[in-house]
């Protein structure tokens, strides 16, 4: 069994849904050099999150972001900790409702997704900066 890991940092994204498949794999050419295996991505931030889904029809990414500013608003009256801005608070719970991981096969060097299936960045945030992943594989070569 061989491991790897490596922190990127992905260039800024608007708030909303981003899919990032191909920014992780080129910034990990190493994958192909895994013929079985486990991708573990770990965001390091508490106001974006990841997620796995739809890969093709831009309209779903835009009504996840129209379902989660309704679901969590922006100025509830009952937010205490809304010292960083109005979208503070709400990225705090969206990154939590959507987490801040994932496990992806890998088979013959390449994440084994469904034909559908991308990876996303949620950013939360109105401004943020470059979000931080930690790619962490374990698999045989």
């Amino acid at each position: 069994m061989t491991w790897f890991q490596r922190e990127i940092t992905l260039r800024p994204k608007s708030r909303g849904f981003h899919i990032i498949t191909r920014e992780i794999e080129n910034a990990i050419p190493q994958l192909r050099d895994f013929q079985v295996g486990l991708a573990h991505i770990f965001i390091r931030h508490t106001s974006a999150s990841l997620a796995l889904n739809e890969n093709a029809d831009p309209t779903v990414r835009h009504d996840m972001e129209r379902h989660f500013n309704e679901t969590v608003p922006e100025n509830a009256p009952y937010y205490v900790h809304t010292y960083e801005g109005p979208d503070d608070m709400p990225a705090h719970i969206k990154a939590v409702l959507l987490g801040n991981s994932l496990t992806i096969p890998i088979s013959h060097g390449r994440f084994n997704l469904g034909t559908w299936q991308g990876i996303y960045l949620n950013e939360h945030r109105d401004r943020a900066r470059g979000r931080t992943l930690v790619i962490t594989i374990n698999g045989q070569n």
